[in-house]
């Protein structure tokens, strides 16, 4: 959830037996913290509740960023009856129940408006999304989905096409600061030392209500203590393995995966596999671990072994399926292959050059034979004139033919390994440029290369 607005004034008056998140749950749609892309002035959100015309939507961020938050923000906005349904709980009888409802608002002595909300909206399956669909179009309520998922991939396109998407980020770090000060300022907690409060910021990693339950956890240790300060020290001590062995985005994480990315690199098993988890065990996000073990694919392994780049991608697509604790498994069997499959940053090396060369080089003109001709003015004016179609040669290549801009020499941007896969790719690449070489001499035996 997005907690109000440290300076914004509550209209209302919360018990203090609420639980925390509760108590600081904006109230109106300008103590919202955070969110300011799609909520702050003249942004596509502030604009469909000022229009004051409800519309359904997708709103789709991670946990604890205020999916929940604002769609009741936006049922109190429109004076809409508010009906929430929770996909992991819900099903169909949930879907019907929720019709009747809105039909008796709508029937009703007050003729009222309904917004059902449907959290984890991803978790409903085709049929059920299917349920809302002519409630949706006959208008009979405003439908708000809330997805930590993709919605283009787990929400039916009938119904994606109905609604507008709206992404919410994490919260930043200063959003989550006020937050700390906006509870402090209800004197729900004592006061934090800045460094715990980094700590905790760290900890929330984006989600508001992470927050706010840690804030709670503390208050109610701190008062059985009677503490007038959180300190860091005491912090670390109360919460424990709660807390993360290091800071999203600070020095220690990157030695980490600096360590893990050089292990794979160096070929030690062993060595990647301890790195993987104690990043895992320090609370790193396992996606985060996916997209580096593809990124380490593609960069030290590369064409050696092409396979490893799609291993990668499947034990990404493996933890998103599962999740955690069993998707952490693929990711494991990733990092062992890369470990062991033979190592080439050949293709990194050619990409870094060829960006470097472009980059101080002039813009070269396409050479005639090279260019498409899909009208006949181009035509007249030799566009593609002389291309020699490499199918129709022997062995299909074209012997002798120059891909690069008029006058530019070769650069050899891709220089293949000795190892794996790229052994045979740099012995064709030897023989297609003898064939070059035999074509521009006619004295010159070409080899038989079979290609």
């Amino acid at each position: 959830m997005a907690a109000r607005s440290a300076s914004a004034p509550s209209s209302a008056h919360p018990s203090s037996h609420q639980p925390l998140a509760e108590r600081l749950r904006p109230r109106a749609l300008g103590e919202v913290i955070g969110q300011q892309h799609v909520l702050g002035p003249g942004m596509p959100l502030r604009l469909a509740f000022e229009s004051g015309r409800p519309h359904s939507c997708i709103l789709w961020g991670p946990p604890g960023v205020g999916k929940t938050t604002i769609a009741r923000l936006m049922a109190d906005a429109f004076d809409a009856q508010f009906i929430s349904i929770s996909a992991v709980l819900g099903g169909v009888k949930d879907i019907r129940e929720a019709v009747e409802q809105a039909q008796a608002a709508r029937d009703g002595l007050m003729q009222q408006r309904t917004i059902v909300f449907v959290d984890e909206v991803h978790r409903f399956n085709k049929s059920q999304q299917d349920a809302f669909l002519p409630h949706v179009e006959s208008g009979l309520f405003t439908f708000i989905g809330a997805t930590t998922e993709n919605p283009s991939f787990e929400v039916n396109s009938a119904l994606l096409s109905r609604a507008a998407v709206y992404v919410l980020q994490p919260l930043s770090e200063e959003d989550l600061k006020r937050i700390v000060a906006l509870a402090q300022a209800e004197q729900a907690l004592p006061a934090i030392e800045s460094v715990a409060i980094d700590r905790l910021v760290a900890y929330a990693d984006g989600d508001a209500r992470r927050l706010l339950n840690t804030l709670e956890t503390l208050a109610m240790a701190a008062a059985q203590e009677k503490l007038t300060e959180i300190t860091d020290a005491w912090l670390l001590k109360v919460l424990g393995e709660r807390m993360r062995r290091y800071d999203k985005g600070g020095e220690q994480f990157y030695d980490t995966i600096s360590a893990l990315h050089k292990s794979v690199r160096g070929s030690d098993p062993d060595a990647a596999l301890y790195w993987l988890v104690r990043m895992l065990d320090g609370g790193a996000d396992p996606r985060y671990m996916a997209r580096r073990l593809v990124r380490m694919a593609a960069e030290d392994i590369g064409l050696a072994d092409p396979r490893a780049l799609r291993l990668a991608l499947d034990a990404s697509e493996v933890y998103e399926r599962l999740g955690s604790p069993e998707g952490e498994l693929a990711l494991a069997e990733c990092v062992v292959y890369l470990a062991v499959a033979p190592k080439s940053n050949a293709v990194y090396k050619a990409y870094n050059a060829a960006r470097a060369w472009v980059k101080q080089d002039g813009t070269r003109p396409v050479p005639m034979h090279l260019r498409n001709a899909p009208t006949q003015l181009m035509k007249e004016l030799d566009y593609g004139k002389g291309y020699r179609y490499a199918h129709d040669e022997e062995g299909g290549f074209a012997a002798g033919e120059n891909y690069l801009p008029e006058g530019m020499a070769e650069p050899g941007f891709y220089q293949p390994v000795e190892r794996g896969l790229e052994i045979k790719i740099a012995q064709k690449m030897r023989d297609l440029r003898e064939r070059n070489i035999a074509a521009a001499d006619p004295d010159v035996q070409a080899p038989d290369t079979g290609v």
